[in-house]
């Protein structure tokens, strides 16, 4: 009988930025994906498609799963030969119960592995402006758990800690915040010691609680700090408020949903997250090129009789490439064929396959594309390649400049939203999210999800004239980027109303 593998991988401490490249490659390739609830969805998204997927749901005082039926699982998913991923929060083996994991499936012989994860201790601090060490403050750091057992007292050698003279930082802790800070003051440390409570450390609702040793309860208590939060104790705490890099990103505290579709969401997710954004991706649409498209492999047997082929978004790019792949093909079927792109994204996608767009318009519309060509004066025929439900404005602008085309549409646009109720949830707070449309399909995408509502209290960041007209047609209150690219929607972003 043919023996899985176990994989610990550790997701880190929050900002899905931090999972390791080797991480990242498990998840990718698990048959079997057994999961904690502290690892952000982003990373959860990574999961292949037909991978099992288990939610052991693992927090504070609660158990979906008890831990010893999760070393179980782990052992009857390896034994019927799958690959599983066991991911967890953090590293697996600080405090992370990895170890216990482990001995059942050493047991049985089962091949394991353990992938670290970046650890909340030094992350957290770190994206407070804190450094767990400094030269000038300390010489030593120690990682302390503050988590008690059910009806046992904290078993922590204040004495021993304080006489390290050493940066202390402990784990699972808010709940004993009380009990940690009178220990460390009995143990005669400096009332006046700075010391944090972080929250959420590293996701965009990080916040950083500073006081005193002395006032540190009252003064989390005040703010209501929750778990998960880490508590860090030492002179560098002194250096946060010059050093938190974090909280003045220019994003910071804005939360975003991004509607583009799936495949495309990573960059523009990826680029807010950077400024601090909380950001929720609803992919409103799914771009599917059709296959067979007869229509289109007729045509590029026939490339020669073209001069131009014109690409309205990157979509159109991959429905060639995946219909050349189909057929064993690669683009040098293209020949000397002069390549014309709606903007620089459309561009991009062309030089992920050794392409070049020859002429991208000044303005990225169909409207300025089509004159664009025509500024050409091309003497033979162009090919578009594109979707079912383009804008006519291309071939419209063609027709007036009397220049020959094929219009070949040769994917389609479907609308598919999960988690509509999540995201009607978010958009009824006060502090609404802001949503980012790249194309009117996902305007139209976005409206066909959620259904009836108000959509006059949305903020809507277009990308460009058309996305706005279609929100504008929905009655969402729009914001647009000065021109059709990713840096523009960001910056318009950044200046708000």
């Amino acid at each position: 009988m043919k023996v899985g593998q176990v994989i610990l991988v550790g997701a880190g401490p929050g900002d899905p930025g931090l999972l390791t490249v080797k991480g990242r490659q498990a998840i990718e390739s698990a048959e079997v994906v057994v999961y904690d609830r502290l690892v952000s969805q982003t990373i959860l998204d990574l999961m292949p498609e037909q991978a099992e997927k288990i939610n052991v749901g693992k927090e504070s005082s609660h158990h979906l799963v008890p831990q010893e039926d999760i070393n179980q699982l782990l052992l009857e998913k390896a034994l019927e030969g799958k690959r599983v991923v066991r991911l967890k929060g953090g590293d697996p083996f600080l405090f992370g119960r990895g170890g216990e994991e482990l001995e059942l499936l050493a047991q049985h012989k089962v091949p394991f592995e353990e992938i670290p994860g970046i650890t909340s201790a030094i992350a957290v601090p770190a994206y407070a402006g804190i450094p767990v060490t400094h030269r000038d403050f300390c010489s030593s750091l120690h990682i302390v758990t503050g988590h008690q057992r059910a009806g046992q007292p904290l078993s922590i050698p204040f004495d021993a800690l304080v006489q390290t003279g050493g940066t202390l930082v402990f784990l699972m802790g808010v709940s004993a915040l009380n009990e940690i800070c009178a220990g460390l003051l009995k143990a005669g440390m400096d009332p006046d010691m700075p010391a944090a409570v972080i929250e959420k450390g590293t996701t965009p609702q990080q916040r950083p609680v500073l006081a005193p040793l002395s006032a540190l309860p009252e003064t989390a208590k005040a703010k209501r700090v929750k778990s998960p939060a880490i508590i860090v104790v030492g002179k560098v705490c002194a250096l946060s408020e010059r050093f938190d890099w974090f909280d003045r990103l220019p994003l910071k505290g804005r939360h975003v949903i991004v509607t583009r579709p799936r495949a495309r969401a990573g960059t523009l997710s990826d680029r807010l997250r950077a400024l601090g954004a909380q950001v929720t991706e609803f992919p409103c649409i799914e771009t599917v090129p059709y296959a067979p498209c007869l229509e289109m492999e007729r045509a590029v047997e026939a490339i020669g009789n073209y001069e131009w082929l014109a690409f309205t978004s990157p979509a159109g790019v991959s429905a060639l490439i995946d219909m050349l792949d189909r057929q064993n093909r690669d683009v040098r079927a293209l020949g000397q064929i002069k390549l014309a792109a709606i903007g620089p994204g459309t561009d991009r996608e062309l030089r992920k396959h050794g392409l070049r767009a020859d002429l991208i318009p000044e303005v990225y519309d169909g409207a300025h594309l089509a004159q664009a060509l025509c500024a050409a004066k091309p003497a033979g025929k162009v090919l578009i390649l594109r979707a079912q439900w383009g804008t006519p404005q291309l071939t419209q602008g063609l027709d007036r400049g009397k220049i020959s085309y094929e219009d070949i549409r040769c994917y389609e646009t479907r609308y598919d939203c999960p988690d509509t109720e999540k995201i009607r949830r978010l958009l009824q707070e006060e502090n609404a999210p802001i949503v980012t449309f790249t194309s009117a399909s996902t305007v139209k995408g976005f409206v066909s999800a959620l259904g009836d509502m108000d959509y006059s209290r949305i903020t809507a960041a277009c990308i460009g004239l058309q996305t706005e007209g279609e929100a504008k047609k929905q009655n969402l209150h729009t914001i647009t980027a000065k021109e059709a690219t990713m840096d523009a929607l960001i910056q318009r972003i950044m200046e708000g109303e």
